[in-house]
């Protein structure tokens, strides 16, 4: 049997977390633990976790330390074989579990990431089947927003996985663990899961997506500021180019997709100089 380790998030998510862990404890999949990291909530989230859930693996940060460590304390909490990471405003569909068994026990062995079909919330919109990567290094979670139709419903490689909600091989996260951490702690939150996918694919480590394993994300559970998202998602998109990419294709793609967006940000969000500050005095390790 397949051992699957599920890690959740928490922050003040007392009006998310009970629907989330009533859909994990649903599943027709039986036989796994679930860990959940809760950064540091100020309303009853912790306390309605232990009340309801005494058997989760329950890990408590005193302040709120991103979504990047509270995954990689959670994963290094873990037992399983396969890490199935959840935002606290996930549902799963009953079979969720089942279906990723399934395309685990039948996946090339070279497949270390598996992205389920995330949906947007009381809709029947598509919210993540994977993460695209194009030639101007524009990420983007594929089928945003599109309606589930017949192109969504087939196994097919993807570059990466976003990470409300993917199956990591544990074998894969050790492959490609670096200093800071599983997911980059640097990145506080945001882009993680695409720097961790391009990481794996630079191993020749394969991402999969599994149409038939499905759940339902609410999305900004955290109810983060459209400024500060502004300003991670500028930093830590160049975080990942860095990282990963060739100075060539990062020069391109600053001219050709980002310098437009970068002005306007410039002029309209007072963290983007803190942002060019965190690029300039960025080392990739």
């Amino acid at each position: 049997m397949i051992k699957i380790s599920v890690v959740i998030l928490t922050y003040n998510s007392a009006s998310y977390i009970k629907p989330c862990l009533d859909s994990v404890y649903m599943q027709s999949h039986q036989g796994f633990e679930v860990i959940v990291v809760d950064n540091g909530s100020k309303d009853k989230t912790v306390n309605l976790i232990k009340e309801i859930y005494p058997q989760v693996i329950l890990i408590e940060n005193k302040n709120n330390l991103g979504a990047c460590k509270g995954r990689n304390q959670g994963i290094e909490a873990a037992h399983g074989e396969w890490i199935v990471t959840l935002d606290c405003d996930i549902i799963l569909k009953n079979n969720f579990l089942c279906e990723i068994v399934k395309i685990i026990k039948r996946a090339p062995k070279v497949a270390g990431i598996i992205q389920p079909k995330i949906m947007n919330a009381h809709k029947n919109t598509i919210f993540s089947a994977g993460i695209y990567v194009s030639f101007l290094r524009r990420f983007h979670d594929i089928g945003k927003n599109e309606i589930d139709s017949a192109k969504f419903s087939k196994e097919k490689d993807v570059f990466g996985a976003c990470s409300a909600a993917a199956a990591y091989k544990r074998d894969m996260l050790e492959a490609v663990r670096e200093v800071n951490g599983y997911f980059d702690e640097r990145f506080f939150f945001l882009f993680e899961d695409v720097d961790l996918s391009w990481r794996a694919q630079k191993k020749d480590i394969k991402a999969l997506f599994c149409p038939n394993a499905v759940c339902y994300h609410h999305g900004n559970s955290s109810q983060t500021s459209e400024r500060i998202r502004q300003y991670l998602s500028l930093r830590n998109r160049y975080f990942t180019l860095l990282k990963n990419d060739c100075p060539l294709r990062i020069i391109l793609s600053f001219i050709f997709y980002d310098l437009p967006r970068f002005l306007y940000i410039l002029i309209t969000n007072p963290y983007a100089l803190r942002a060019i500050n965190d690029v300039l005095y960025f080392k990739r390790s």
